[in-house]
């Protein structure tokens, strides 16, 4: 998935408008998908001594915290840089809490397969940026689907959520086809060929919830639904966690 903090007002980027047709699908249709049990998650909060744990390279301590066994990739270079991040973002704002990184365990065998969550609470615009990633060993097994199914569900839960967002390189097909079904529309992109291209997808919440129309696509009438502008990234720490995302 793409960086995380593009959505916080003091991290901006420029997008550009994509015009393309909506297409609509119930979260419980995989579009294109063979018919097979679907994998299952569910989501377990990391309080921010857990993420310090993790931003320590503790393993042990996180996963004490956490109250599961946290796999070795939660303490990764690039994990352990992540999870500080998100535990400053904590310390800042502990109303972000219910927002932010989970820990993602298969059901029901209680595996921890991943890593799952928003980048902070809805915006003024009502819209919610979503960010999963899955541990090596359990990747191209339907559970990025499952975290996405999950985050989707939890959104349209939220009155307060009027558009879930997701951030994908260009050259990620592995994200890029994870998202094929669910309802997601191209509406931008950031960046460039030569320094990496990111394509901006939204979804409405009211189209996740039951009711909308399934497979298949409409153009919407009137003009294309366009992005917020927004500037340049601002701050180091910005373009430090976007090059540590940029392959993800």
């Amino acid at each position: 998935m793409s960086p995380p903090e593009w959505n916080d007002p003091h991290v901006r980027q420029a997008v550009k408008p994509w015009t393309a047709p909506r297409c609509w699908a119930n979260i419980s249709v995989m579009k294109n998908e063979p018919l097979s049990i679907p994998k299952s998650v569910r989501f377990v909060g990391l309080s921010e001594r857990a993420l310090r744990a993790l931003a320590d390279g503790d393993l042990a301590g996180g996963s004490a915290e956490a109250g599961v066994a946290l796999d070795e990739h939660f303490v990764g270079e690039r994990a352990r840089w992540i999870f500080g991040y998100r535990a400053d973002q904590l310390a800042k704002d502990p109303s972000a809490a219910p927002w932010i990184t989970r820990a993602a365990v298969s059901e029901p065998d209680g595996v921890v397969v991943g890593d799952a969550g928003f980048h902070g609470p809805p915006d003024e615009a009502g819209m919610v940026e979503v960010g999963y990633t899955v541990v090596p060993g359990y990747r191209r097994q339907g559970y990025a689907r499952a975290m996405l199914r999950a985050l989707l569900v939890r959104a349209a839960a939220e009155p307060g959520v009027r558009t879930v967002r997701a951030r994908i390189g260009s050259d990620n097909t592995a994200s890029l086809a994870s998202i094929e079904g669910f309802g997601f529309t191209r509406v931008g992109e950031q960046g460039n060929e030569r320094d990496g291209l990111t394509i901006v997808f939204e979804v409405p919440a009211d189209a996740i919830q039951g009711g909308a129309p399934q497979r298949g696509c409409e153009s919407l009438p009137g003009a294309a639904p366009q992005v917020r502008p927004r500037g340049p990234i601002e701050t180091e720490a910005a373009r430090r966690l976007a090059d540590a995302l940029k392959n993800e």
